[in-house]
């Protein structure tokens, strides 16, 4: 019976556990970190400032993989990738990318059109028709930039400040300001 207790005992003694590891890292030698001298550029690009308020610009973006319909509303920017289908009436500037296309009616402070509009620009301070750009419809806009290659079916009226057709700068004496002398 002796002999059968020892071997008990020794079977009940768990056999010695193999020391805890660190797990193993793959990562790349990691450098010292220092802090930029002040001569060292920083590329990171800054936020463009809105105009009115100095805030930086919020610009909401469209994908190029994305088509969407519906309607866009708002004070921010909009940026357009991919296609949309519907009416655009931001306070702040509509970029419409190249091999990008926007089908609807646009109210913008600025509007870049390096794709393709079907619709009327409505209102603009400034409309910018890049070389890529088409512009299906009219355009009414306070000033027109027109790059060579661009291309435009429809009516453009800028320049005018009203609907009848007034020049936006006139005379002190309230007339028109023309060609004639």
């Amino acid at each position: 019976m002796a002999l059968w207790k020892d071997n008990m005992a020794t079977r009940q003694t768990d056999p010695p556990t193999p020391a805890a590891r660190e797990p193993v890292r793959f990562d790349a030698p990691s450098k010292p970190e220092t802090a930029p001298s002040p001569a060292t550029p920083i590329h990171a690009p800054a936020p463009m400032a809105r105009a009115d308020t100095g805030l930086p610009r919020k610009e909401s973006l469209i994908a190029a993989d994305l088509t969407i319909e519906g309607k866009i509303e708002g004070g921010g920017s909009v940026r357009v990738a991919g296609n949309f289908k519907g009416d655009v009436n931001v306070q702040g500037d509509l970029t419409i990318e190249a091999g990008a296309k926007l089908s609807g009616g646009v109210r913008a402070a600025k509007v870049t059109i390096a794709g393709e509009l079907e619709g009327n620009v409505e209102e603009a301070q400034h409309v910018d028709l890049m070389q890529t750009g088409a512009v299906i419809g009219d355009v009414k806009a306070g000033s027109l930039t027109v790059v060579a290659g661009a291309r435009m079916r429809g009516h453009a009226d800028f320049g005018w400040n009203d609907e009848k057709g007034s020049k936006a700068g006139k005379h002190s004496n309230g007339g028109e300001r023309g060609f004639d002398s």
